[in-house]
């Protein structure tokens, strides 16, 4: 077992590791080559240790990172803690076993050796080489590719319907109510809120207004048990969140102004802190998209005063207080905001959570970086808006989120690459799966790009000129 390292020791370690990160980023160094400063600068730190502390990462991030892969694979993700990576970074004697390596591989994007997890044979054959661990970059294996679609359809075509259903037949066989049918709407709600970014935004609100409708009718008969009732308003309240969401991300910001008062209702009635609080944050977010920025920072100051600490209290920071803040230009109140989100963060023992509902990585980087293209700090919003990227998969909202924020950091050096970059968002998402934010972010970059002589411009603005809208003026939903 390695010589223990005290308390105080690690935190330094830590704080040292972060301003060689920030160095090597300003020099434009890779991971690998990051990683390999940290380990000259500080010995006792293992190859592994080394690589999570060069990207940047919590151990907590790193186990969210590695489930997020799980359940992109369409598997149950293993019981990956805290104290097992510990082991594996601290004690030589102690090795993740074969299914953990190609895990962290491929959640850090490196291979075994740079891991110091032994050679890539010992662990892998050359096929399970070439098909399963994907070192960060998009897949490319066919049959592996087609296995993920057919993943994806399944839940698209079945999924949604099928819990809405089940909801429906939970009812029929309970009309009046019970603990059954609370659970499954707890269930309801967590599938709805995990799936957020796989279905387009109009189908998951169908799905999910569906869904509060069944629970509205059992409630408005008024023979609910009161315990039972109590659990179906906070579920109504949780799906009057998401239907505020998913009503700002198409772009109806009068109909999310309505859905998340409610949902803010609900959470106060049931007192559930969290919807609560949730829900005032996403009240800033539309007040921000709206440029009401003062209303805005209100909403995001309730948001932190009801916030549980922890994930939660660090969500209302960084998504409403710093947001909200950096548009009205006050940036020492906006670092304090962003520092106050570190610490809670820092305090959660769970880190980052899956999930809408929750806060990962992705967002948390994408809210920096957003940040600090608003006070003029591009070289940070470049390094934070990468930093979101990597830890994304392609196409999704999350990515195109954090590669628009990408090319407007970059728009005033760069303005080719942030045109191809932005050229390359439209190419893999379509307009359906586009989001209202986003397509604010594509606005943006061609306004800062008009009539500037570069690649790639001329075509951005053509193609955010004839992109279809998100619903049309008769009310169809893009397709």
């Amino acid at each position: 077992m390695a010589a223990a390292i005290t308390r105080s020791r690690r935190a330094t370690i830590k704080k040292e590791a972060a301003g060689i990160r920030m160095r090597c980023q300003r020099e434009r160094l890779d991971t690998e080559q990051t990683a390999a400063a940290i380990r000259r600068a500080l010995p006792e730190v293992q190859q592994l240790e080394a690589w999570r502390l060069a990207l940047g990462w919590s151990r907590s991030e790193t186990i969210t990172q590695v489930k997020a892969l799980y359940v992109a694979d369409g598997l149950l993700p293993r019981s990956l803690s805290d104290p097992m990576l510990c082991r594996w970074e601290h004690d030589p004697g102690e090795r993740p076993d074969r299914e953990y390596t190609v895990m962290l591989c491929r959640a850090y994007g490196a291979t075994a050796t740079q891991l110091g997890l032994g050679h890539p044979e010992q662990v892998l054959t050359g096929h399970e080489l070439s098909t399963v661990i994907r070192y960060g970059r998009p897949e490319t294996d066919t049959c592996h590719a087609g296995a993920r679609e057919m993943v994806v359809q399944m839940t698209t075509a079945a999924g949604l319907p099928a819990v809405r259903e089940s909801l429906h037949l939970a009812l029929l066989a309970d009309p009046h109510g019970s603990s059954a049918v609370t659970e499954l709407a707890d269930a309801a709600v967590e599938h709805y809120a995990l799936s957020y970014s796989k279905h387009p935004a109009y189908l998951l609100f169908e799905e999910v207004r569906a869904a509060r409708r069944l629970l509205t009718d059992c409630l408005v008969t008024g023979r609910v048990p009161a315990p039972v009732a109590q659990d179906l308003h906070r579920n109504v309240g949780w799906l009057s969140a998401l239907l505020g969401n998913l009503a700002h991300h198409l772009d109806d910001n009068t109909g999310a102004r309505a859905h998340l008062a409610t949902a803010t209702a609900y959470g106060t009635r049931t007192d559930d802190a969290r919807l609560t609080a949730w829900s005032l944050g996403a009240q800033s977010m539309v007040a921000r998209a709206e440029n009401r920025y003062e209303t805005a920072l209100a909403y995001a100051e309730r948001a932190v005063t009801h916030a549980p600490a922890g994930l939660p209290r660090a969500q209302a920071h960084a998504w409403a207080e710093l947001t909200s803040l950096a548009g009205l230009g006050r940036e020492r109140e906006a670092d304090t905001a962003l520092a106050a989100a570190g610490r809670e963060l820092e305090a959660d023992p769970n880190g980052f959570a899956a999930g809408r509902f929750g806060f990962d990585a992705a967002e948390y980087a994408l809210l920096q970086a957003e940040t600090a293209i608003v006070l003029g700090r591009h070289e940070q919003a470049r390094s934070t808006a990468e930093a979101s990227i990597a830890v994304t998969s392609p196409a999704t909202p999350g990515w195109a989120a954090a590669t628009l924020v990408l090319a407007q950091a970059e728009a005033p050096t760069q303005p080719g690459d942030a045109a191809h970059r932005a050229l390359d968002v439209l190419d893999r998402v379509p307009a359906a799966r586009l989001r209202s934010s986003s397509r604010v972010r594509l606005a943006r970059l061609d306004h800062a790009l008009v009539n500037v002589p570069a690649a790639g411009v001329e075509d951005l603005h053509e193609r955010v000129r004839v992109l279809a809208p998100l619903i049309d003026n008769h009310g169809n939903a893009s397709t």
